[in-house]
């Protein structure tokens, strides 16, 4: 079994966006929980600014005491102190002994084996407070403060504030904001196809998506896109479709007046059979002939291509078209030969080439050529079908493959309902070619583009039976 290979999105891909949005969320979380943890933990654990220079005061006016009243000035010292500390404040030397006139008893000297410096972390987990020792700023060696912390100075008294604020609150906003991203990046361009599905719904087939969310690169850009053509489409199938309808219509009302004129006459029974006759095998001609330019706009997959070899299939229309016209072989004229071979599908393409055939015969005078010539052009055939007709205004050119067009005083002829360069046009779009009409100096050149196929085989098979009747309704 062959091993499927696993292909990378294109940059452009809505998973790169999605990619950036997620592990962007994640270094912010991880961010919140280690950097902003660490910062909070430390400012919750260790001493502010403000209480160390408070607590460095007192050791440096204990200090002062003692160098300049020794037990005397330590002593009138700690009772200025302990009016505003509730906390016990002592002042001790090298040898933890109290520098003041009252010695330290047993609980204090055992508290003193577990002093703090201000620069310590004080745990918050401690029932009583914490005994700091603070030495003298100038001469260290000479003694030291020793202070209870007092209650105003105990850091993480806001630290469940500051657990509920990196737990939950900053998460939360970090999580809203992904919300929002998926919000922007997935959940609007939906609401917005959705509002066109609405507005198709309420048949506003001319709404459109905005250039903004059709220009996006990404997956849902191509959505938006094949949404926004799609509905291009479909009104262009809607108002094709009124279109003909009314045009069928109004192509009716006359040979329904002549039938209603031909009962109401005193003809013969066989002239009003014939009469009869014709305007119903006319009006079935033009049903049939609009049904299935319909089919063809409507109709969006493109028909199974074979090799074709276009002078072979010329031979055959020229056979139907010198039969019912009467035209000698000698004027329709073919320069191809036989190494022109296109892709496309048979039946479509021969009711496409002899809807123009019969076309430039109608139209062109009594003695006239019809010259059926063409070239490679890269992948593509060129072939062009040129007639003595006179030609068509500049203006027309584009005209004359609207359904149901017919121009008046610029060729000879008559005939036809307007539909035959349409189911020609259309028939060639389906089969992935195209077809377009300009002035030479005689008359007119049809031209089609076809896909080419280089064969060297003979003929195939598919010409060993002439292909299905088109029954072609000729401009």
């Amino acid at each position: 079994m062959r091993e499927r290979r696993c292909r990378l999105p294109g940059r452009h891909s809505l998973f790169w966006k999605l990619a950036v949005l997620l592990v962007g969320f994640c270094l912010l979380m991880i961010w919140l929980s280690w950097y902003w943890g660490r910062y909070l933990e430390t400012q919750n654990a260790f001493l502010s600014p403000e209480s160390r220079r408070v607590l460095n005061g007192y050791a440096a006016e204990a200090e002062q005491a003692w160098t300049v009243g020794r037990q005397q000035g330590v002593d009138t010292w700690l009772r200025e102190v302990r009016r505003h500390e509730q906390g016990w404040v002592g002042v001790i030397g090298h040898d933890l002994q109290s520098l003041s006139s009252v010695p330290l008893d047993d609980a204090q000297v055992q508290r003193l084996t577990f002093m703090r410096g201000v620069d310590w972390p004080m745990s918050g987990r401690q029932k009583t407070a914490p005994w700091l020792k603070i030495p003298f700023p100038e001469r260290p060696a000479a003694g030291s403060l020793v202070i209870e912390l007092p209650e105003r100075f105990k850091p993480g008294r806001h630290a469940l504030f500051w657990q509920m604020l990196t737990n939950a609150v900053i998460p939360a906003l970090f999580t809203l904001l992904l919300c929002v991203g998926l919000y922007r990046l997935l959940i609007r361009p939906l609401n917005q196809l959705r509002e066109q599905a609405n507005a198709w719904r309420a048949d506003r087939l001319s709404n459109r998506l905005s250039p903004q969310m059709t220009s996006r690169q990404d997956e849902l850009g191509e959505l938006n896109r094949a949404f926004d053509h799609m509905a291009a489409r479909l009104q262009s199938t809607v108002q094709i479709q009124q279109q003909l309808l009314r045009d069928l219509s109004h192509e009716l009302r006359t040979p329904l007046s002549r039938l209603r004129v031909a009962c109401d006459s005193e003809q013969s029974l066989p002239e009003l059979r014939e009469r009869l006759s014709r305007e119903v095998d006319g009006m079935r001609r033009l049903v049939d002939d609009t049904l299935h330019l319909a089919w063809l706009d409507a109709e969006r997959e493109k028909l199974p291509n074979e090799d074709i070899q276009v002078l072979a299939l010329w031979d055959m229309l020229v056979d139907d078209a010198c039969f019912e016209s009467c035209w000698p072989y000698r004027q329709l004229i073919c320069d191809l030969d036989s190494e022109c071979w296109v892709r496309g599908h048979l039946n479509t393409l021969a009711q496409a080439l002899e809807n123009i055939l019969r076309n430039a015969i109608r139209h062109s005078p009594p003695e006239g050529l019809v010259r059926l010539g063409g070239r490679r052009d890269g992948e593509d055939w060129l072939i062009w079908l040129e007639d003595q007709g006179g030609g068509v205004d500049d203006n027309d050119l584009e005209r004359i493959f609207a359904p149901f067009i017919r121009l008046d005083g610029a060729r000879p002829g008559d005939g036809g309902f307007g539909l035959g360069l349409s189911i020609a046009r259309n028939s060639l779009r389906l089969q992935g070619g195209d077809m377009w009409a300009e002035n030479t100096p005689d008359g007119l050149r049809m031209t089609m583009r076809l896909p080419a196929r280089e064969v060297a085989a003979s003929l195939p098979a598919v010409f060993a039976s002439k292909p299905a009747p088109t029954g072609s309704a000729l401009n």
